[in-house]
């Protein structure tokens, strides 16, 4: 189809909204000032050296205990300058900042929340890999919204299932935008001569098989037993227990291997590990692991905590981690079911593996 005649982003979202006669269009219009800001960012990102966005920001560590990018502050300042005037945010929290910010006194205040990590994969950008932001709408719990109190982080512990939006901006050769708004999910291309969003990608499906996973093997000491058995079973290729051979994918952008898999299936996986103790994982639930969970979800895909599913986890804190896994829904399960059986062989030890001296 030719690129002047595709559906825009906002000629999509007035489409779905004729699904629902009685919607404010509230939605709608904060959907495209998040937009909004991801066009910013995918321009300062695009610009990198030149525009003095690289690297870091003076030591500056933020809540995560993570060394900020000059980025990571611009993409956040972004956000916030696209979203906060509207009139459609009760507050709004942010991988790069400590707790939720409240909305000016000089703005209306409206019935939605917004969360999101302003720059996932931020240390990719010295080594020009690419790169994304990830965010998340909820309702704000009916109080907020009819009294216009300050948000709380108790007002954002909400599991998954209560997204009523979701997606991602990825700022590669070409930057996109893959959404949902609870109806499947859509890929949308940055026509750069019109500054729109175009549709280039309809109705995405994840494919439920794959021959590909993503993990950073590097921690594999300090995997579960269950992780372990199934990379151990992937590797083992044609000659091991699932008769085929498996690529290996790692980039560091969540949003990067999330796109790959909507793109042609695979399964990525975070895990819990042994590897800090004091962390039940190293993805933050509220606004990574639910979004992309969101969206793989909706695509038909899996997402999981690799014990339950992750869209049903309810938040107990504003920068909760968690092991994540998601991506082709038949390895994700296999991986779920792997947690589930009992610990009867150490994949670790060649004489109790699938194919051993005491196994046919």
């Amino acid at each position: 189809m030719p690129l002047s005649k595709r559906q825009t982003l906002t000629q999509y979202l007035i489409e779905q909204r004729r699904r629902f006669p009685q919607a404010s269009g509230e939605l709608n219009a904060l959907i495209l000032d998040v937009s909004i800001a991801c066009k910013g960012i995918a321009r300062a990102v695009a610009f990198g050296e030149l525009a003095d966005t690289a690297g870091n920001v003076g030591g500056d560590i933020n809540v995560q205990g993570e060394v900020q990018k000059k980025l990571d502050v611009v993409s956040n300042q972004m956000f916030i300058a696209a979203t906060e005037w509207s009139g459609h945010l009760a507050g709004m929290a942010s991988e790069e900042m400590d707790g939720p910010y409240q909305i000016p006194s000089a703005y209306s205040r409206g019935k939605y929340l917004l969360v999101f990590d302003p720059l996932d994969g931020s240390s990719n950008i010295d080594v020009n890999v690419s790169v994304g932001s990830i965010f998340s709408i909820l309702r704000a719990p009916d109080e907020v919204a009819a009294s216009h109190r300050d948000v709380t982080v108790e007002d954002f512990l909400q599991p998954g299932t209560t997204q009523v939006a979701a997606g991602y901006a990825l700022y590669g050769p070409v930057t996109m935008l893959v959404l949902s708004v609870g109806d499947g999910v859509v890929g949308f291309t940055l026509d750069p001569n019109l500054g729109e969003f175009k549709v280039t990608h309809a109705h995405i499906q994840v494919p439920v098989d794959t021959h590909e996973f993503a993990i950073n093997a590097s921690n594999s000491r300090f995997w579960e037993p269950p992780i372990k058995r199934y990379v151990d079973e992937c590797l083992a290729g044609k000659t091991g227990p699932r008769g085929k051979d498996f690529n290996t994918r790692w980039i560091a952008s969540m949003v990067a291997e999330a796109h790959r898999i909507l793109m042609r299936g695979g399964v990525f996986m975070y895990p819990r590990d042994t590897k800090d103790p004091a962390k039940p994982g190293r993805l933050r639930l509220l606004y990574e692991a639910n979004p992309i969970g969101f969206i793989m979800e909706q695509a038909g895909g899996r997402a999981s905590t690799g014990r339950q599913p992750v869209l049903g986890v309810k938040p107990g804190e504003l920068h909760q981690r968690i092991g994540l896994v998601f991506g082709s829904k038949n390895e994700v399960e296999r991986i779920e079911r792997y947690h589930h059986e009992p610990a009867t062989r150490d994949s670790g030890n060649p004489l109790f593996g699938e194919r051993s001296l005491f196994r046919d």
